[in-house]
This record gives structure tokens, sequence and C-alpha cells, in this order.
């Protein structure tokens, strides 16, 4: 626990140095969304992604893309409404329907909870053939109002070991007919924030629970069996702090990246290196861009925006990704790559 408490630290201590962190929380919430929902099955990398929010067609693209944007959707909507509303099961449901909203799992009643028995097993199983049956629809209600009062107690409880319980007794709740473990997942951003641990949501935790997903779904279901609290704290203190130096390196590489190209910029592109810099600066934001952005961005000519892209290429700053002469989009793909990960 005392690790993962000053990992967290000093995460939120790296964020903080960050030029213009809101900035730069774009790529974290984005690598949570996209882990967080390849443990429920998704295939949609952060290139997915981004290519839709940048609105490219790729035939080739997951059709399960929309599951992805609708968990940052629900991030940036939880946040926002935490402002205003605390964590609550009214925010839970409102978090729940624009998750579900469009996408797989429309049809299971989103942001209500459930009326009817679930139970969670291999594919077409049933009741009686099931690893794990939540409780039934009669408890749901009376356990969530339980947890809610927890949530908000004075208890003694360190914040993070409360915040591994919160998570494993929604997880066991199970109060939604689909996106149970995903909202639980959320809730475990939302309670950080909530409780000024990170000021901003950069603790992408689906990283080390997708890479370890059996033996984060084995100490859900030991609690379940056998009270086994202890081995789960354990495991989910790990990963935050495991995912937390991680992140707080990627912080670091954002700062040297950032520094590296506003030198290569001052120093080559002449009297064109303000316009550049600025682009730089947006390219953190919106990390993949087209000719007429730029030139909307900097209210310039066509032609003087094209010529600040090429400078941005020849510099091997951005790429450019489709191959073809007009429309041509460009990706920032040295501060993409920092968020890439391709082991299993």
């Amino acid at each position: 626990m005392s690790k993962a408490d000053r990992a967290l630290g000093r995460l939120d201590g790296s964020i903080q140095t960050l030029p213009n962190p809101d900035l730069f929380v774009f790529m974290y919430v984005r690598k949570e969304a996209v882990l967080s929902s390849q443990i429920e099955g998704t295939q949609s990398s952060i290139n997915d992604l981004l290519k839709v929010e940048a609105q490219i067609f790729d035939p080739d693209r997951p059709n399960d893309v929309g599951e992805v944007l609708n968990y940052v959707t629900a991030m940036n909507f939880g946040l926002d409404r935490l402002r205003e509303l605390p964590l609550s099961k009214r925010l839970i449901r409102e978090i729940h329907e624009r998750l579900l909203e469009g996408v797989r799992g429309r049809n299971f009643q989103p942001g209500e909870i459930r009326t009817t028995q679930n139970w969670i097993g291999p594919q077409g199983s049933l009741l009686n053939e099931a690893t794990f049956v939540p409780p039934p629809p009669d408890a749901v209600m009376p356990a969530l109002d339980d947890l809610e009062r927890f949530i908000h107690d004075d208890s003694p409880l360190p914040p993070l070991v409360k915040i591994g319980l919160i998570h494993s007794q929604f997880e066991t709740i199970h109060p939604f007919l689909d996106g149970n473990g995903r909202v639980g997942r959320l809730l475990i951003t939302f309670l950080l924030c909530q409780a000024d641990i990170l000021q901003k949501p950069v603790l992408y935790i689906s990283h080390f629970l997708k890479r370890h997903r059996d033996e984060y779904y084995d100490h859900l279901q030991a609690i379940r069996d056998r009270g086994e609290w202890e081995p789960w704290l354990k495991f989910f203190l790990k990963g935050t702090s495991e995912v937390s130096l991680e992140a707080t390196e990627t912080a670091r590489k954002i700062v040297a990246l950032r520094e590296a190209h506003r030198a290569t910029i001052t120093a080559g592109f002449g009297r064109a290196a303000g316009n550049g810099l600025t682009i730089l600066e947006t390219l953190f934001d919106r990390p993949i861009v087209n000719v007429t952005e730029v030139r909307e961005r900097l209210d310039i000519t066509f032609a003087a925006a094209n010529q600040l892209v090429q400078r941005f290429v020849e510099s091997e700053i951005i790429e450019e990704i489709t191959g073809q002469r007009r429309y041509r989009l460009f990706r920032y793909s040295p501060y993409i790559n920092l968020f890439a990960d391709n082991r299993p």
C-alpha cells in the first residue's frame, strides 16, 4: 500500500508539471478506454479509436470501436458530473446509459438496474452451469444502497484499500445486465479523482488488469467463494503501483518529446516557427490532423498551411497516413507510440 501511495503521488505530481495537463490527459483517457474495453473482448486499438475520432473511414476497422468511443464519453461525462453530483447510484446509472448507448448491449436496459437474474460463465452456459451467480434482483438495490453508504462513510480505511473493496463489491453485485466490468473500472478512476488522490484521470489501471486478466477474475471469485479479500487487495495495490510508475515514465517521455520537437521547430522553421509551435501544441490534443484544420487553427492561407505541414513531415514530427494526393491526413506518430502497447 505504501508503494502504491508513493507511486500515485509521483504520477499526480508529474502530470502537474506538464505545460498543459488537460492537453495530455487526452491520450491517457483513451488508453484506459481501449484496454478496459479489450478486457471485455473488443478488438479495437488506440489507432482505431483515433481514426474514428478523426473521421477516417477504414474498411478493416473492428466493428466494436463504438464501444471504446462510448467509454471515453462515459469517462468525460462522469468526471464533469462529479463537480456537481457525488458518486452515487444515480451517477452510476447515468454513466452506464452512456456506456451502452447505440452499441452492443443497448438492448440490455442502459441506465437501468436489472430486474432479472444474470450470471457469469462460458458463452451459452445456463444458470446451473454458471461460474458465478450474482445476487437475485430483489437484493440488488439494497446491496447498492449499502455500497453507496460505504463510499461516503467516514471509515478510517486507507483510500486505496477502500477503492479496491468498492470495485470488487460492485462487480459482485453486478447490478446491470451488461457493462458491469467497464462501469466498475470507471469507478476506480472516479473514486481516485473524487478523493483528490489524482487531479487528472491518468491511471490506466486496465493495462495491468488486462495483462493479468485470469488472475484478476480469479481474485474476484475467491472473495465470493472463500472471503479472500487480502490477496485481491494486494493484487490491486500492486497493479496500482506498477501502472502509476509506468504512467509517470510516459509523462516524462511526453515532456522530453515536446522539448525536442520545440527545439526542432525553433531551429528549422524560420519565420514559420511561431505557427509551428502553435500547431505542435494542438497535436497533443488532436494527434491526427489535415491541412484544412491547420489553416483554420492559424487563420492562414491553404498554401501556407500546406507548406507548414510539409515542414513537419520533413522534420519527421508527423507522417502522412492516407497515401493520397488529396484529402491527406497526418499523424503525430512519436506521441501516439508512447501509448501503444503490443504486449498480450
